[in-house]
């Protein structure tokens, strides 16, 4: 009876072991994993994975997505899926200027391909990340049927949701995993749309079973009249305009700066437009064209006082891009519903000020480098593009503010966090809305610090909603501050005091 016992138990050990090992075999394709890349030397730090997921088969749509795994421990470890912007701008601008697995170095000469450095602040230190180009026609995902390109808001977070529980069936060992969805700018509309649809999956029982636990914006658009008034009180605040122009703008348009109700409401806005247009956008403590030689960066601005300028002077030995183009709805020009025109589309053939993106550019349109990530050739998918006009998208999903509340009613952790020095979605606006979702304050308003210094201010509302502020950040804060940006992020996701 005990031999009976043995072999049976036995068989069933060897059942679930041969069982295991073909999930593994078939949920991570032997041609997804990354390894090597051009323009990298050095020892990946965990397993790398890259391709496609083919989420309409009748259409031939295909979203492409690069996963890093943690470099701590990835059975357990967070898996988050991180979403840029624009619309229509690739999710490879965090994965190559922010918080990638590789710092990236400007090759020489000009248009040569980058060297590539591990990244010490890398957010695969401590989780688990997918970087997924999203909506279908943007960065490396495509489509056989160019319908597909024109999309909305929901439809979007209906092909992300199909996305993610298919790679979930292709990367079954990470269904235990904690979830989260994360992203910055126009995704703050991407992130919260997606989450919801998540959790409605997992409240109708939707297989696989995401474990999913909640989401992070980072300087995120989220209702278009909160973010479109506040803009000017956060230039007066910053001190970019006079005491005497803001209470003439203030009283010309009622408070209303989002839509003017008058022809005076209007020229005041334009006068605060002059004021600060030769200013840097996504970062007013950065010059807006960078250069090794202090000559050209303290006088970039000759109206700025010299004490601003010298703010904007780096030793950092990469450039760090000076952003009037790229991941962010443009300045002056809030969310509104219907259909949302691209960068390119906005721009007509105009040459982009203040903006330097040649590493992701020569790196990614490198034929040999889309070889060893597994991405379709030119000749496929077209050159790579950080924010493309091939896609169509429509703001149909209305404010954000709804589906915060939702979702965090629920449950789900949300953390929104905003660089502090970022003029194209101002930390004025992020801090009202969260605000005003009525929640009791739970951690009153205080500095939060990195290495004894004082890094930004939080305030902790009640069903676990947090809003962060990163001191001397612009609009993509691990690009401007990465030690801080892997600090919060680190604290955050092991549910630790910020």
């Amino acid at each position: 009876m005990a031999r009976k016992y043995f072999f049976l138990h036995y068989n069933k050990l060897l059942l679930t072991f041969l069982t295991s090992s073909f999930l593994g075999i078939q949920g991570v394709p032997e041609n997804a994993l990354v390894t090597q890349i051009p323009g990298f030397n050095g020892t990946f730090q965990s397993k790398h994975y890259a391709g496609y997921v083919n989420i309409d088969e009748s259409h031939g749509k295909k979203l492409y997505y690069y996963f890093v795994e943690s470099e701590r421990n990835p059975s357990k470890d967070p898996v988050v899926l991180w979403l840029n912007g624009g619309p229509g701008c690739s999710s490879f601008d965090g994965f190559v200027y922010e918080h990638g697995p590789f710092n990236f170095e400007l090759g020489k000469p000009s248009g040569s391909l980058p060297s590539l450095h591990n990244n010490p602040y890398s957010w695969s230190k401590v989780s688990s990340v997918i970087y997924l180009d999203s909506p279908v026609g943007v960065g490396f995902s495509y489509s056989g049927n160019k319908s597909d390109y024109v999309t909305g808001d929901l439809k979007t977070a209906s092909d992300t949701h199909a996305f993610l529980l298919k790679w979930f069936e292709i990367y079954p060992e990470f269904l235990k995993n904690p979830f989260y969805i994360s992203g910055e700018s126009y995704a703050g509309i991407y992130v919260p749309t997606l989450a919801y649809e998540v959790a409605q999956g997992i409240d109708a029982g939707v297989t696989p079973a995401i474990n999913f636990k909640g989401y992070m914006v980072g300087n995120g658009v989220a209702d278009d009249k909160i973010d479109g008034n506040a803009l000017v009180p956060f230039q007066h605040g910053m001190g970019l305009i006079s005491d005497e122009l803001y209470e003439e703008v203030t009283v010309a348009c009622n408070g209303n700066f989002y839509e003017p109700a008058s022809n005076n409401c209007t020229e005041k806005l334009y006068k605060v437009d002059q004021e600060v247009n030769e200013l840097n956008m996504y970062d007013i403590l950065e010059p807006c064209y960078h250069s090794k030689e202090p000559s050209v960066i303290t006088t970039v601005n000759s109206r700025l006082p010299m004490s601003f300028r010298k703010l904007g002077e780096t030793e950092r030995p990469l450039p760090v891009r000076k952003r009037m183009f790229g991941r962010a709805w443009p300045f002056k020009a809030p969310v509104r519903e219907g259909r949302v025109p691209t960068w390119p589309e906005l721009l007509n053939g105009l040459e982009v000020p203040c903006t330097d993106d040649r590493v992701a550019t020569a790196w990614l349109n490198n034929e040999d480098v889309r070889k060893a990530i597994h991405a379709e050739q030119t000749t496929v998918t077209g050159p790579w593009e950080l924010c493309t006009g091939k896609i169509s998208l429509s703001h149909d999903s209305g404010s954000m503010i709804k589906y915060h509340k939702n979702l965090t009613a629920q449950g789900y952790r949300a953390l929104i966090y905003s660089g502090d020095h970022d003029m194209c979605v101002p930390f004025t606006g992020s801090e009202k809305w969260t605000r005003s979702l009525g929640y009791p304050i739970v951690d009153e308003w205080r500095p939060w610090h990195v290495n004894g210094q004082v890094a930004g201010y939080i305030q902790g509302y009640d069903n676990n909603l947090i809003f962060l502020t990163i001191k001397g950040a612009g609009h993509t804060v691990p690009e401007y501050k990465p030690r801080e940006a892997l600090a919060f992020y680190t604290r955050w996701l092991e549910g630790k005091n910020i």
